[in-house]
């Protein structure tokens, strides 16, 4: 049973993926059952030399063509960006033909738009490699979980800024050093920003927190901040009190509505996510009868991601010669999403305050008056400036936010050095 494949990219992923088609060819049609036969391949430039073998006129420059072919039965966009991979999707989806991407941001983006034009059309949409890279997430969520109430959805979905964080705080190494290891490394991109920002985690967040609640959630919807201005002292600090800090995406479900944000995030070292180092990518769900699954493994990656593209690939192949969609399409409700400042959180502050008598008292009378309770708290030093360490309780966004405007009107308040979430009871 030959289907025709057309992948437009071939990039580190996409060229992966052509080589697992072409040099697995046998052993994927003994698993599967399906031959799968690379057909065109769409490239930025043709004189380049590729990892994969196939004849010169089976390449083109022109990704329209790749969908356009007559041979081509099933797609595989791989570009990344929103254009032109939204008009070549959304082009093969129009001609009835099922498409396979990782394009976080398109799905974040486009998402529902598309799914609703695959339905339509009567074919398949698939994305999961388009969070965890291999980690699989996006069926389990959208399949074997669809009857299970889920309550919560959290991971470290970037492991850029994981492996950031992660030698930071145990080599105590500055962040400016680390992101440049990180890059000579391939983790990290010549222009870093969608990682560090936490831009690249959001998209990935919206995508899951659609999945998980049934809520369609774009990924400019999601709060986000990122790890550029993390300093090596708030890691080291938060060792001290028990915690790891890590860039979160935090999904859930309350009467509310739906809590979306990613945040660099203080995480109970015996939490699970506690122990995901280097550029490993982990994903925690939680529901009323499953209790807490925990999924793990490389997030990123040519090789890794391509297993989870191929999977969705054989998917939606014989889905395409059963020729009815064997799964049926995800749909999504009308965005529940909770507005910023109406989630709760608990929050961990350093303070630079003038040690004098008194000056405690003043601040928890800052955080009092905005009803934020005060978990914890610790001093250092003493005459002159001292260093104060809180932990709250949980309290709303916008509460917090309107005690440390509060706060740094304060004069006894030299400096709000910095403000991160943590993950108790958040």
């Amino acid at each position: 049973m030959r289907v025709g494949i057309g992948i437009v990219g071939a990039g580190v992923v996409g060229g992966a993926l052509a080589s697992k088609l072409i040099d697995e060819a046998d052993a994927i049609e003994a698993k599967s059952g399906l031959s799968l036969e690379v057909v065109k391949v769409g490239v930025r430039d043709l004189a380049k030399a590729r990892p994969f073998d196939l004849p010169a006129d089976r390449l083109t420059d022109r990704p329209e063509d790749v969908v356009d072919d007559p041979d081509v039965q099933l797609v595989v966009e791989l570009m990344g960006g929103l254009e032109p991979a939204g008009s070549i999707v959304q082009r093969a989806l129009e001609a009835g033909k099922p498409v396979v991407t990782a394009n976080k941001e398109l799905v974040a983006s486009r998402g529902l738009e598309l799914s609703d034009l695959a339905h339509e059309r009567g074919v398949a949409l698939l994305y999961e490699a388009a969070v965890g890279g291999g980690i699989p997430i996006i069926r389990p969520l959208s399949q074997s979980l669809a009857g299970e109430r889920l309550t919560r959805v959290m991971g470290i979905v970037n492991g850029t800024t994981n492996f950031i964080l992660t030698k930071m705080t145990e080599e105590g190494a500055a962040y400016s050093d680390v992101l440049a290891e990180a890059q000579v490394l391939g983790y990290a991109e010549s222009d870093p920003t969608a990682d560090v920002s936490g831009a690249d985690a959001a998209a990935k967040a919206a995508i899951l927190a659609s999945l998980a609640f049934g809520s369609w959630i774009a990924g400019d919807d999601v709060p986000r901040s990122g790890i550029d201005g993390i300093e090596v002292e708030d890691l080291i600090r938060a060792d001290d009190l028990g915690y790891v800090v890590k860039l979160l995406a935090i999904a859930e479900e309350s009467a509310d509505g739906v809590a979306v944000r990613v945040k660099p995030t203080l995480v109970p070292h015996e939490h699970p996510l506690a122990a995901i180092r280097g550029a490993q990518n982990a994903i925690f769900v939680e529901g009323d009868a499953i209790g807490q699954l925990l999924f793990a493994g490389p997030g990123a990656g040519g090789e890794p991601t391509a297993t989870a593209v191929l999977g969705d690939v054989i998917d939606a192949a014989r889905e395409l010669l059963a020729g009815a969609q064997v799964t049926p399409p995800v749909r999504f409700q009308p965005s529940r999403v909770l507005e910023a400042g109406r989630i709760n959180t608990s929050r961990y502050y350093r303070l630079i305050v003038n040690d004098a008598p008194g000056v405690l008292a003043r601040i928890a009378e800052v955080f009092g008056d905005h009803e934020v309770s005060i978990a914890s708290v610790w001093q250092e030093g003493m005459g002159g400036q001292a260093t104060l360490l809180l932990v709250t309780h949980q309290a709303p966004e916008s509460s917090h936010d309107a005690a440390v405007a509060d706060l740094e009107r304060l004069d006894a308040v030299a400096e709000v050095a910095a403000v991160l979430r943590v993950l108790d009871g958040d």
